[in-house]
């Protein structure tokens, strides 16, 4: 009986530097599809987990072949992946999948770029012709369960990002920033989440200023801003709203005399400034100037703290929504036992009845169509009474599918009408199963 089986790996059972050995992407992740395909298979690789999804007729045997391609293709020794692997069959890797996909599994509690990421495994496995019906249609079901844990529950509300935050402190502050102008220190990756973050918000406009001024170019490029000298600090400081500090200095590089200098340009307009660098940017001293604010990495770390105690309160209720993902998805499974039966059933019942109809209509003469209504309403009625003949079995044989009992009912409606064989994937059942070398 075929069943669907995971190998995967993640940010739980592997540290960072073996999970970037056994990234698939490109040309190696095609490769991969290609070399292990033997039904369906479908590859989701992100920097947080590699997993293997296949369709296999021996799930035993599937672990076993994709464990033994893993180990060789990275040249290591099947015996290290020991307690590193896990694998699930059947309604535990449909499960799993729900779950990675509403972000439930993720390194950041509800992040939403896994979304995309699953997208884009099903993308890579259509491109190479290695998706199939079955694993398909469970894709999809995990993307609509994710996109249904994300809109209906607060589990990708509340940014936990710190950079993110100290955006979120500006919008608030202002009320808005599209009358806004930001000032970005640094060009590292807490600066460009920085500055991203708060395009997307809208503000009014970006300048970049960094030690080495061609990162504080490209940064500003990044975000159609525009890059300033270090020397241009003071009226770069005077002429913005909103500062973020987020160099790698392992001092302050915003003091006292600097904000001083820029509030006597400032004409009474308040100043706004985000400290989301560790040593901390901005001299403490600020604090007793007029107008100004200054916001440091604590005071960010408690709002996301916050905001993830809120996003772990939703984790109830995206459990309710991918328990009901995954009772459709397996509904839709255990259909695909009786399906081609009722197929079969129906084309024959439908063969038998055009036979009947056109010898019935040889004998009433109107073959030739001397009277189109009368052939019409005869083969009106061959059509109704099949349909009313195979609605009650129809059901029935689809409520024991739902029970688990479709692939037995279904061998015996075969036998019965004595129905051409059905194809392998009929036999497609989920099993129940988790396990982990």
């Amino acid at each position: 009986m075929a069943s669907i089986i995971l190998v995967g790996l993640n940010h739980h059972t592997v540290a960072i530097d073996l999970r970037e050995q056994f990234a698939l992407d490109g040309c190696g992740l095609r490769m991969a599809l290609d070399d292990l395909r033997d039904r369906e298979m479908v590859i989701l690789s992100t920097c947080n987990r590699l997993e293997v999804y296949a369709l296999v007729d021996d799930a035993p045997q599937g672990w076993a072949t994709i464990e033994q391609y893993l180990a060789q293709l990275h040249n290591v020794d099947p015996a290290e992946l020991n307690g590193l692997l896990y694998f699930r069959e059947g309604p535990a890797a449909v499960t799993h999948l729900l779950r990675v996909a509403a972000g439930l599994d993720s390194l950041i509690l509800g992040e939403p770029q896994i979304l995309g990421q699953v997208a884009a495994a099903v993308a890579e496995a259509q491109a190479v012709g290695a998706i199939g019906p079955v694993l398909s249609h469970l894709f999809h079901q995990a993307l609509h369960c994710g996109k249904r844990a994300r809109t209906e529950t607060a589990i990708g509300s509340y940014t936990t990002s710190i950079s993110h935050a100290a955006a979120q402190v500006a919008v608030n502050t202002f009320n808005g920033l599209a009358t806004r102008h930001a000032l970005v220190l640094g060009a590292g990756e807490m600066a460009e989440l920085a500055a991203v973050a708060l395009q997307q918000h809208g503000v009014a406009s970006i300048t970049c200023i960094n030690r080495t001024q061609a990162r504080a170019e490209r940064l500003a490029r990044r975000v159609n801003g525009n890059a300033l000298g270090w020397p241009d600090l003071v009226p770069a400081l005077a002429a913005a709203d909103v500062v973020v500090a987020a160099t790698s200095a392992p001092h302050p590089v915003i003091l006292q005399e600097h904000v001083r200098a820029a509030v006597a340009l400032r004409a009474g307009r308040p100043l706004l400034l985000l400290d989301i660098a560790l040593p901390r940017d901005i001299e403490v001293a600020v604090d007793q100037l007029p107008g100004v604010q200054r916001v440091d990495i604590d005071h960010l770390r408690d709002t996301v703290d916050t905001n993830l105690a809120r996003r772990m309160a939703a984790v109830p209720a995206v459990e309710c929504i991918i328990a009901t993902e995954c009772d459709a998805y397996l509904d839709w499974l255990q259909g695909r036992q009786v399906a081609p039966a009722l197929i079969a059933l129906r084309r024959k019942a439908e063969r038998m009845a055009g036979v009947e109809l056109a010898r019935t209509l040889r004998r009433l003469g109107h073959l030739d169509g001397a009277d189109p209504r009368v052939e019409q309403e005869v083969a009106y009625l061959a059509h109704r009474i099949v349909n009313k003949l195979l609605h009650e079995p129809t059901v029935r044989l689809k409520a024991q599918a739902a029970n688990g009992n479709g692939a037995a009912y279904a061998h015996v409606l075969q036998d019965l009408f004595a129905l051409e064989a059905t194809a392998r994937d009929a036999s497609l059942g989920p099993q129940h199963g988790t396990h982990h070398v």
